[in-house]
């Protein structure tokens, strides 16, 4: 289903994306040395709850995980890149994390995705791989427009990407968002310009770069949902909800302040 949205729901949709954000930045300034992925979870529910939005993540339920998912965030640590079930782990400086959460609130869904460092560390290569994916998102969003296609944008992405010495997986990648989480178009992370669906102003997208620093290969961990390099090199996930405009695409998962 591609659900074309009138400007009524996109300004719901906008702030269903404020409140995605607004979390994720909370749960980063919470994130630090020593705390533990079910604390974040459990506050995360609880500004869920607060806000009056529901998780799209606790019933979730697809064919490629185990059940339920029973949880409100995706919390990924190092190898772990997609789906990460949050579970009993402090947090050590220099982890990297990857924090990806989408809520529905007055019908209308957002999804975003931040990676970042854990503490005082920096690591060189971490750096470079979060760095990597804001860099290929924004060229995916620059790309999309009224008249651009799903490969333009999947093009500027993968390009940015390889560019960069990545290797680039297809098998998740961005999607169509509205009503629901999960929607067509897919969106994967390479493509050929000029190629599939031709954008349309009211058309919601979830855009999400992610890769792993040495493989495209990814294996799923003993959880049923947690997803990590198959070699378990440091992976990065960047995410934005983007709505198609006459001008181009408006952010739609930026923080209210």
């Amino acid at each position: 289903m591609i659900e074309i949205l009138n400007p009524a729901e996109v300004a719901r949709a906008r702030e269903t994306g404020a409140l995605v954000a607004d979390i994720l930045q909370a749960m980063k300034s919470r994130a630090t040395v020593g705390t533990n992925l079910l604390d974040i979870d459990q506050w995360t529910k609880e500004m869920i709850t607060e806000a009056g939005a529901e998780s799209c993540y606790v019933d979730y339920a697809p064919s490629f995980g185990r059940g339920p998912f029973g949880h409100y965030i995706c919390t990924g640590v190092n190898d772990a890149v997609l789906h990460g079930l949050p579970h009993n782990y402090d947090l050590a400086d220099g982890d990297l994390l990857t924090l990806d959460l989408a809520v529905v609130k007055n019908g209308m869904a957002a999804d975003a995705a931040i990676s970042f460092i854990v503490g005082e560390s920096r690591p060189a290569e971490s750096v470079a791989m979060i760095e990597a994916t804001e860099r290929a998102l924004a060229a995916g969003i620059a790309a999309a427009g009224p008249a651009a296609k799903i490969g333009d944008i999947s093009y500027a992405i993968g390009r940015v990407l390889s560019d960069a010495g990545y290797p680039v997986n297809t098998q998740f990648g961005g999607h169509g968002i509205g009503s629901t989480m999960h929607q067509d178009p897919h969106v994967p992370n390479t493509g050929r310009p000029g190629r599939g669906f031709k954008l349309r102003p009211g058309l919601l997208l979830a855009l999400e770069p992610w890769i792993m620093a040495d493989t495209a290969e990814l294996v799923t961990d003993d959880d049923g949902w947690t997803l990590r390099s198959a070699t378990g090199c440091r992976t990065a996930h960047t995410e934005h909800t983007i709505a198609i405009t006459e001008d181009g695409a408006e952010i739609l998962t930026l923080p209210s302040r």
